[in-house]
């Protein structure tokens, strides 16, 4: 099985609700990593048995930091409707809530749509760079090939203010694996805080994100 695969993988309870462990592959600095944590929450409703259509967003806030060990998920289906599904989804560890999340689901129907979002021009392709340096970072870096072209974590933490902080990067699984909605769910959060680019400054981030 895939490391993602195992740290994502979550048992039904009697209860309904979903339980889940954390995976040492994918720790960070302090706890796992936010974006495992964000995909077993999307996990969650994607195994439910009232799930309607696919994910089309995912809302997700850290509410406090997660530690190693047994989680557990509950999702509700807030409302349904012909097309669409809304969720709310709740990660608790020791009896409170650590994070929660928001998603909505659809079945896709053909419909117009004018898509104005274009990829860069001009990259170098990912083979053409080299991966990202491995030691001395948390452990879940090592579970994606990073291969940046511009606005990567910096040498040194100089708190030197930089004039943005553009990222520009490849990123796929490591060992490679094939991308669905759940592992795009932590893909999302493969990038490193803004701080760390723009002002080479290390901190300790705890955020809601929105993907």
């Amino acid at each position: 099985m895939h490391p993602f695969d195992t740290a994502t993988l979550l048992e039904l309870m009697p209860d309904g609700r979903f339980r889940g462990h954390t995976h040492p592959a994918y720790a960070n600095m302090v706890g796992p990593f936010g974006g495992t944590t964000a995909a077993c929450l999307l996990q969650a409703a994607v195994q439910h048995g009232a799930r309607l259509g696919e994910p089309v967003a995912l809302t997700v806030n850290f509410a406090a930091g997660l530690a190693d060990g047994e989680f557990l998920i509950e999702a509700r289906a807030l409302r349904t409707n012909r097309s669409t599904q809304h969720w709310s989804i709740e990660l608790t560890q020791g009896g409170e809530v650590a994070a929660s999340a928001t998603a909505v689901f659809a079945l896709r129907r053909e419909t117009w749509s004018t898509p104005e979002a274009a990829p860069p021009a001009n990259l170098p392709a990912a083979a053409a760079l080299t991966r990202a340096p491995l030691i001395g970072r948390p452990a879940w870096t090592q579970r994606f090939d990073m291969r940046f072209v511009r606005g990567g974590l910096p040498d040194t933490f100089d708190e030197q203010h930089q004039p943005d902080s553009v990222t520009q990067v490849w990123v796929r699984d490591e060992p490679p694996r094939a991308l669905d909605f759940v592992a795009l769910a932590a893909l999302c959060d493969s990038f490193f805080p803004r701080i760390f680019v723009r002002r080479r400054k290390l901190a300790p981030i705890r955020s809601a994100r929105s993907r």
